[in-house]
């Protein structure tokens, strides 16, 4: 999932959409058509790629801190290669073909799916097969108009409790994979599965950097300094860095990353996860049904979270209609489809739309030309993955927090409270994510219980046939171990 905006777009230039084209390059972008020129778009560009660089330290943290089915772990440093590479392709492919100040990489709360849900179940290769498949149902959705039908199926207040409990559950990861909330071993015979610290208590540098970490970024957000994640991630690795070097911290109370220096900073790309799917095999894994509503929980993962950071970037950038219409809205939304088809093939995540663009559009960016500049840099990061590989957990993972509180923030006040009816399941499908650590179970309780509400309060007209559908597969789903068919 995408974080928030770092910053407000300004209106165009007066004159802006009468200024005849300058070259061909200008023509097809629609640069003067629009208001905004040549500088404008490359200082947009690189306001999007600063502001939401964190994702190539943060997605290789996520994916390679789980295991799969077979206890097996994804490469870190080809995890840099694929995460970078992916978000390069798709973002320069948004920018050629939907013109829009849009940038994509692999989605916050996807990659939690994959990592947490999919490949415990599964191999690596067989759940980024699932990815392939949402990402390819997405496509089919647009390319019959279905998408658009889809989502109108899901109320208003229950996409945004679906992106709440996604943004809930990615702040319970920061705080796990920092330190600063542990798991309390089953030895200790008690109800209560979380602690403070390791032992009801914050102890070790490494928490440090983590409170540190993350005080730095919200002190920084809050007083909206342009790229206050990235800057807060990069000032907290150096600042392990020398507590690493100074207080000799023994290398497994970092995990996974330990903040070392490396020899070099320019590194050949690893591709050795690019290609390494597998369509079908996750079937054979956890039966026909459980797979489905696995690749449908990827699918609504991107696709909500995809639709409003569209319509939100295009509206800050001035490019929606007098109907609230993004002209040209199919090509964005199949390229969005194909972004989450590809993090599937290079094992990267679905890669989805980022609402980080903003940041460009506040720099003034008004088309596709800005995409491009951004696709450039991540060309260019992609043969620097030393610098992202020495990043440690507690130096990045503040940032799921943040992001955690920021979508709640942006989603909460849109959902109508005083309808019990709907109030009730948004309120359930938002706390179950994380109080389970399972997605898929708060979207499936949310629906179920929006259906049984509707019916019961006689309003079973205002729940659309699709939505009915799902929630009997859901029923049917959690009924399968009492059937005796196993999941």
């Amino acid at each position: 999932m995408s974080s928030v905006a770092t910053a407000k777009a300004e209106p165009s230039e007066p004159g802006g959409g009468s200024t005849p084209p300058r070259n061909a390059l200008d023509r097809y972008f629609r640069v003067s058509e629009r208001g905004s020129s040549f500088a404008r778009e490359i200082r947009g560009g690189a306001a999007t790629f600063f502001t939401m660089a964190y994702i190539i330290v943060l997605n290789p943290i996520i994916l390679s801190s789980a295991t799969d089915k077979f206890g097996h772990h994804l490469n870190g440093g080809q995890l840099v290669t694929a995460t970078v590479i992916t978000a390069a392709f798709t973002t320069l492919l948004m920018g050629v073909i939907g013109n829009i100040p849009l940038a994509l990489a692999a989605g916050l709360g996807t990659n939690s799916i994959v990592a947490l849900q999919l490949a415990p179940k599964m191999s690596w290769p067989d759940a980024m097969g699932m990815v392939v498949l949402a990402g390819l149902a997405i496509m089919l959705l647009v390319a019959t108009g279905l998408r658009e039908r889809v989502m109108s199926a899901v109320p208003l207040g229950l996409r945004k409790a679906i992106a709440i409990g996604i943004g809930l559950f990615i702040a319970l990861i920061g705080l796990v994979d920092g330190g600063f909330v542990t798991r309390i071993p089953d030895a200790a015979h008690t109800t209560v599965p979380l602690q403070l610290g390791n032992d009801g208590h914050l102890n070790g540098w490494p928490v440090l950097i983590f409170i540190v970490a993350a005080l730095l970024t919200v002190v920084l957000m809050a007083r909206k300094i342009p790229g206050a994640i990235l800057v807060s991630i990069v000032a907290a690795t150096v600042l392990a860095v020398v507590v690493d070097k100074v207080a000799h911290v023994p290398a497994a109370q970092w995990g996974l990353t330990v903040p070392e220096i490396p020899h070099s900073i320019v590194a050949t790309p690893d591709f050795g996860l690019i290609g390494k799917v597998s369509l079908f095999g996750g079937f054979h894994q956890v039966g026909i049904l459980t797979g489905i509503l696995f690749v449908f929980t990827v699918l609504l993962s991107c696709f909500f979270d995809a639709m409003g950071t569209i319509l939100g970037v295009s509206d800050e950038a001035h490019l929606l209609d007098k109907d609230g219409n993004l002209p040209g809205m199919s090509k964005v939304l199949m390229v969005d489809g194909i972004a989450t088809a590809v993090g599937g093939a290079t094992s990267s995540s679905a890669n989805t739309c980022f609402v980080e663009s903003t940041a460009g559009v506040g720099e003034g960016a008004r088309t596709g030309l800005a995409s491009v500049v951004t696709g450039l840099f991540f060309v260019v990061a992609l043969f620097l993955t030393p610098l992202a590989t020495m990043v440690p957990t507690q130096a990045a993972t503040p940032v799921l927090v943040v992001v955690g509180f920021l979508i709640l923030s942006n989603s909460i006040r849109d959902i109508d409270w005083s309808d019990f009816t709907l109030a009730v399941p948004a309120f359930l499908t938002m706390v179950i994510m994380p109080f389970t650590y399972s997605i898929t179970t708060g979207i499936g309780i949310g629906f179920i219980t929006y259906a049984v509400l509707s019916v019961a309060t006689g309003q079973w007209r205002r729940v659309a046939v699709p939505l009915y559908v799902v929630a009997a597969v859901f029923v049917f789903y959690y009924l399968m171990p009492a059937l005796g068919l196993g999941q």
